[in-house]
């Protein structure tokens, strides 16, 4: 079993409340569905971003339009890839970008 970042991209924001609960619903019924496969259920992202450079500048904004992130637990990058493809954040115009990752500390 290995650890998977799923990082989120763009989406619609929910403008009522009525829809805000969907979204949520919708969220946490995934996660139901996932079960013991949630390391992290993760939390969105705000636009505030900066970006250090190697030259050591800084400037604003972050490396790409990520909304948010989740870390799952699977056998396999193809099977965490299934897991993903449940987001919630697809149905609202975004994407999902799944990362292996591995413990070094």
């Amino acid at each position: 079993m290995a650890d998977f970042v799923l990082l989120y991209g763009g989406g619609s924001m929910p403008e009522t409340e009525a829809e805000q609960a969907a979204v949520m619903k919708a969220w946490d019924d995934w996660y139901k569905e996932l079960g013991s496969a949630i390391k992290d259920g993760g939390n969105p992202f705000t636009p505030a971003a900066k970006t250090i450079e190697k030259d050591g500048s800084v400037r604003d904004g972050g490396q790409a339009p990520l909304t948010g992130y989740t870390i799952l637990t699977a056998g396999s990058l193809e099977e965490a890839t299934v897991l993903a493809k449940g987001s919630p954040v697809l149905a609202g115009g975004g994407s999902v970008s799944v990362h292996e990752t591995f413990e070094v500390m």
